[in-house]
């Protein structure tokens, strides 16, 4: 499957070539790691072991806990060995795995908050029939699809990255190993790549998006011509800003980084949104879901008290 190519592994040039800063940047970012583990680890177990959180948008959130630790986990760790290491490579295979399951997971993370988005209008919109439409078996299936498209769409840029020629510079202006940053350094046209990358990728990302504007969109105005009560407006809308929150934090610099053409932006600055979306945004989800929400928090106190 692989082309034949003279390059057998890539050199990741990291967040900064300041040896001085990156001692206090590995101390940063495995801290943020960390955390990222923790908290979404907490949520995942405390909605898999808590029956009162057994619906359809807690299944959906442990969903989101366990694609923001693998997420992470994809670019962090290697990030952090390099910020040790004088050998900063990464092998040709380790590349392409890297890229594939970045894009799996990332893709999988746009479909599921859109998901998310059509399980809160369906809730505030169509409350009597929500247990009907959102059974168990539908939210199963929806999970499941989401994650079968993410992979095959991954799938589809590893194996047309993996098809291209690397006959000159092995240097990743990039932290980790992504679509673009390799295209620079591919011998002969990638015009079909990018193509994939802005078509595919972007209609994913957009429509995904989309949607989930859609779905908000008619909570707004149901909530405001259906909705006579201030108390219920209030508590309806409380629900959909976490994850409101959630889709501007992950959206914003996805769309900054994938939508435009790769001349729009400079490696810097494409390197500072990635971090923003692969490192920070995943980190933020589980504190802004238990800030918000009553009954995660209900929920972590009864699991601490059983643990005591």
């Amino acid at each position: 499957m692989l082309n034949q190519t003279s390059v057998t592994e890539f050199l990741l040039l990291g967040v900064t070539d300041i040896r001085v800063l990156q001692p206090v940047l590995f101390v940063v970012f495995l801290a943020i790691y960390i955390v990222n583990v923790a908290g979404n680890g907490v949520i995942l177990m405390v909605v898999i072991s808590d029956s009162r959180l057994h619906s359809p948008m807690y299944f959906f959130l442990g969903n989101l806990s366990c694609l923001d630790i693998c997420y992470s986990t994809v670019t962090l760790p290697k990030m952090l060995e390099n910020f040790l290491s004088t050998h900063k490579t990464i092998s040709f295979l380790g590349c392409i795995s890297q890229l594939h399951f970045f894009h799996f997971l990332g893709s999988t993370e746009t479909m599921l908050l859109a998901v998310m988005g059509f399980d809160r209008f369906v809730a505030i919109c169509k409350p009597l029939r929500y247990t009907l439409i959102m059974n168990h078996q539908v939210c199963t299936q929806m999970a499941v699809t989401i994650w079968i498209t993410g992979f095959f769409h991954a799938l589809l840029h590893s194996v047309m990255t993996s098809r291209l020629n690397f006959c000159g510079s092995n240097h990743i202006h990039h932290f980790f190993c992504d679509i673009k940053p390799l295209l620079e350094l591919a011998c002969g046209n990638t015009d079909l790549n990018e193509w994939l990358l802005h078509s595919v990728t972007g209609t994913i990302a957009m429509g995904s998006f989309s949607l989930t504007l859609l779905s908000y969109f008619y909570i707004i105005i149901y909530l405001f011509f259906k909705t006579h009560s201030c108390s219920m407006l209030h508590k309806a809308l409380s629900t959909c800003a976490s994850h409101f929150m959630v889709v501007v934090l992950f959206y914003a610099p996805v769309i900054f980084t994938y939508i435009p053409p790769a001349t729009g932006s400079s490696m810097d600055q494409e390197r500072i949104i990635a971090i923003m979306y692969s490192v920070v945004t995943p980190v933020l989800n589980p504190l802004i879901y238990t800030l918000r929400n009553k009954e995660v928090e209900g929920a972590l106190r009864r699991a601490i008290r059983r643990r005591l």
